[in-house]
């Protein structure tokens, strides 16, 4: 089975304006409201994919019943712990001739409903997939990706990890089975700038030796770079499209990787086409990838 954690998931309201005047007003010419939060991403792919999965992490108030029902309309299964005080967090999301984000802080969480979550964790079985994705809340330890790795650390489980900077490196020790790091924030963990595969390649192989298992580099338009278990490395051009939504991206290339090593039963070079395809073909849309523009994009990967 496939679980994904989102610590904070969040409504995303998604505007698009011809202009953004800072202390003025707006006309919004487009407006979308979507369920979001990187695990939650993930898990949504993986259903519109065909992978079943559970959406775990906290939610409350009216906005996470809005998280719930979208998710139910993905066909996505969620056990969320529900938090008793406050509202699951509201992301704004303009997109104009500058991008602007503002993010929401979300419901402060208590250590007896972090025990909850863990309760849920400690059901998972060898063989069983988790990711986790994204930021953690001010309410929750800064370790907490630590406090789950070295509690699951035994069970034989799949671990996947999508974060930055020191919340990534601090769980090497674990083996992660894969982390997913873009060129630059792999530069960023060893205070360097990368200008070339040949540099990503040398210092994904450190994260190798820190103690990653497979390392997916994500390049944007330029591709992504794969270095695996067994010491191979695969590069892969990004596919040819227009970019209409980087929102959710790196999401899919987890989603998609995960597709095809499942679907391929264990062939990293599948997965990995599977992964960019499906990063591209977020990328390309106003919503997150669907299968057929999946296997469209995989048929020009080379």
């Amino acid at each position: 089975m496939i679980y994904t954690v989102t610590f904070n998931p969040a409504l995303d309201y998604i505007l698009r304006l011809e202009t953004f005047t800072a202390g003025g007003i707006n006309r919004v010419n487009y407006e979308q409201v979507l369920a979001g939060g990187k695990g939650i991403n993930v898990s949504i792919v993986l259903a519109n994919l065909g992978l079943k999965s559970t959406a775990l992490g906290f939610i409350a108030g009216f906005t996470g019943e809005e998280i719930k029902r979208q998710l139910l309309n993905f066909d996505v299964d969620f056990d969320f712990v529900q938090l008793p005080e406050g509202f699951s967090r509201i992301n704004v999301k303009a997109k104009a001739d500058v991008e602007t984000e503002i993010n929401g802080q979300g419901p402060n969480i208590s250590e007896a409903k972090r025990e909850e979550l863990f309760s849920q964790l400690d059901k998972l079985v060898e063989g069983d997939t988790l990711v986790l994705a994204g930021s953690i809340p001010n309410t929750l330890p800064d370790d907490m990706y630590e406090i789950i790795m070295a509690r699951l650390e035994a069970k034989g489980i799949r671990i996947i990890v999508d974060a930055t900077k020191n919340l990534l490196l601090n769980v090497l020790k674990y083996h992660p089975f894969l982390i997913k790091p873009n060129n630059h924030e792999l530069g960023e963990m060893f205070g360097v700038t990368l200008k070339t595969d040949e540099e990503i390649i040398t210092y994904a192989k450190k994260l190798q030796e820190k103690g990653a298992r497979n390392v997916l580099i994500s390049m944007a338009g330029d591709g992504a770079i794969l270095i695996t278990e067994d010491g191979v490395s695969y590069k892969c051009a990004a596919p040819k499209g227009k970019l209409v939504n980087s929102v959710g991206a790196g999401d899919s290339m987890v989603a998609g990787f995960i597709t095809g090593f499942e679907e391929s039963q264990g062939d990293y070079e599948k997965a990995f086409h599977m992964g960019v395809a499906t990063g591209s073909a977020s990328a390309f849309s106003e919503n997150l990838a669907t299968r057929p523009e999946v296997e469209a994009l995989l048929k020009t990967i080379v």
